[in-house]
């Protein structure tokens, strides 16, 4: 038996309830783990709200770090005893223990804790692929400016320290003057508080009226139209997620006479869609935090019977950096 985090209706933080669930025997290409850590992000509150509508009853939580207790028929790359972490369809991690596919789920080296592993797998994945995957039309060299939005949070306190390494020039925005702080500590070149400042203004003026090469971010319909507006030409808006809300419908010839503006909306399991893809991407993000370049801020730590409080606490921008919930 295990504990488990589930809802049983689409809705608020109160809909989480903590119940028993009987685990069984994983079977062809699946592996059973048993939990050290939790990761906790945003993509939780949309699959609770409803946003990201699924079947009910559903389980919560789309990463952790743990021990693989067994392996199912065909699974080669990892044997019981393992230390191993993930971030990986279907959602399921805020539990103790869980059977569950086993592709996406990489060995954890030993010099990464289990409360590391859980805390940076969704998150590092996500700027791994957004910094070395999803580009503009004309490529980042070193030197070049970047916009990211909500850099004090989980993935951008990442990009941050990433994007320095990388020579990028990373431009952060966030909603406070403490937020704004945090993310020029762990590496932005610049900060803006977009409570008190237009942002747009603000990356024209930086960038000496040039605009930036590509805008990350996962605000979505609060800052859409400001990040249009501070591309250059041929630049690239890459929304990666709904903070504030989905985009609403855009007439594409804003696109045109913004300066033939590229706009997308990846997600990560697409690009973590192969056995390959996932452990290549794993190794990138590995590398780079066993090098010191990256170290991954877990800034609060709640126990699994306090989950209620921690999406509130996310939802409600209390948050910074990562997040995880304890076993």
């Amino acid at each position: 038996m295990s504990k488990a985090v589930r809802i049983d209706r689409h809705g608020g933080p109160e809909e989480l309830k903590i119940v028993d669930v009987e685990v069984g025997e994983p079977g062809p290409g699946e592996i059973r783990i048993r939990h050290k850590a939790v990761g906790l992000n945003f993509i939780d509150t949309y699959q609770r709200s409803g946003l990201y509508p699924f079947a009910m009853p559903l389980q919560l939580g789309m990463e952790a770090s743990g021990i693989v207790e067994a392996v199912g028929e065909g699974v080669t790359h990892l044997k019981p005893g393992d230390r191993a972490a993930y971030a990986s369809p279907p959602p399921g991690a805020y539990c103790e223990l869980r059977v569950m596919p086993a592709k996406c789920v990489c060995k954890l080296p030993d010099d990464i804790s289990f409360e590391t592993g859980a805390a940076m797998m969704l998150k590092g994945l996500t700027t791994q692929y957004l910094l070395k995957k999803t580009l503009p039309a004309e490529g980042l060299q070193a030197g070049d400016f970047i916009l990211f939005h909500a850099a004090a949070g989980g993935v951008g306190l990442i990009a941050c320290q990433w994007a320095k390494a990388l020579g990028l020039q990373l431009i952060g925005t966030a909603g406070s003057d403490a937020k704004c702080k945090l993310a020029l500590a762990h590496g932005a070149a610049h900060a803006i508080n977009y409570s008190t400042e237009n942002f747009a203004a603000r990356v024209k003026e930086i960038t000496g009226g040039k605009g930036v090469k590509v805008v990350y971010d996962s605000v979505g319909k609060d800052t859409f139209e400001g990040s249009i507006d501070c591309l250059r030409p041929f630049g690239l808006l890459a929304i990666f997620g709904n903070g504030s809300g989905p985009v609403p419908p855009v007439n594409l010839g804003l696109l045109a006479s913004k300066g033939s503006l590229y706009v997308t909306r990846p997600t990560l399991f697409t690009h973590m869609a192969t056995r390959e893809s996932t452990q290549a991407m794993a190794d990138d993000l590995f590398a780079v935090v066993r090098s010191g370049a990256v170290k991954i801020p877990i800034d609060q730590r709640y126990a699994l019977a306090d989950v209620q409080q921690a999406h509130r606490d996310l939802e409600a921008r209390k948050t910074t950096g990562c997040t995880i919930l304890t076993l």
